[in-house]
């Protein structure tokens, strides 16, 4: 897929960004679910990957939902301690999964820094829990139902920053990530092809510091300068944004519905 088979749908501001996100979530999880499948999931932190989980939380479709089929994992993590507020997993149980009647072995949290293992090895024990679930020999990871991704203002995805290193593997599936140019500087990330092996990619990001990263996004920029514009689902890419961090999005690119 290229930035012409990405879409963008827009809201007037945040709170609408939210319960549309989670309206669409809730229905697409309620489909799934239905054809007795596990359904692999990969959440984002941030404002509005938060809000989105919030709005899904107190969704009056919830419970239309098996969510014992529904596996929950993070495109990256930061290695703080468990309880550190900063933990995206931490963030995404008190918003979602601490209400919902999910599995305890549906939840695939990377480890913390106060596990008792290093960066290194919670970035390989996150690569060896993907492989449980792997297609095949060649895509060591499950194929995501939904990635959600935030948009940072650099155009960074996941833990992937604009022109380090990182952001050109494809030759793994987890990766230590140090000196991180946002903090906390020690995180794990998922790369490119994980990211780009989901059916669906949703990116989510609100807010008029967005509108640059987001316009050169949809301008089709090099990937490895702004590592969200080589971000695709194999069926569907889409972009949830308010009218601010959709200024510079041409129209033609906005869908009417």
């Amino acid at each position: 897929m290229t930035a012409a088979d990405t879409r963008v749908v827009v809201q007037p501001d945040k709170a609408a960004l939210g319960e549309n996100v989670a309206n669409r979530f809730v229905g697409l999880l309620a489909q799934l679910t239905q054809q007795s499948r596990p359904v692999h999931v990969s959440l984002t932190g941030g404002s509005m990957g938060v809000a989105v989980l919030g709005a899904t939380a107190g969704h009056a479709w919830r419970d239309n939902i098996d969510w014992s089929l529904v596996h929950f994992w993070w495109s990256d993590e930061r290695f703080v301690p468990r309880a550190d507020p900063e933990r995206n997993a931490g963030q995404a149980r008190t918003a979602l999964l601490a209400q919902l009647d999910v599995p305890a072995e549906n939840v695939h949290e990377p480890a913390a820094s106060d596990d008792g293992v290093t960066l290194d090895a919670a970035a390989a024990a996150y690569a060896a829990e993907l492989a449980r679930f792997a297609q095949s020999d060649d895509r060591p990871y499950p194929a995501f139902d939904v990635c959600f991704l935030g948009v940072g203002p650099d155009g960074h995805v996941a833990s992937l920053f604009p022109d380090r290193g990182e952001v050109l593997v494809t030759d793994g599936t987890v990766l230590a990530v140090r000196d991180s140019p946002k903090p906390p500087p020690e995180r794990v990330t998922f790369t490119r092809p994980v990211i780009n092996g989901s059916a669906r990619v949703w990116m989510v990001l609100a807010g008029a510091d967005k509108a640059s990263a987001l316009g050169l996004v949809m301008a089709g920029a090099s990937y490895s300068s702004v590592p969200a514009a080589g971000a695709y689902g194999t069926e569907q890419t889409l972009v949830f944004t308010d009218a601010a961090a959709a200024a510079e999005v041409p129209e033609d690119l906005i869908d009417p519905d």
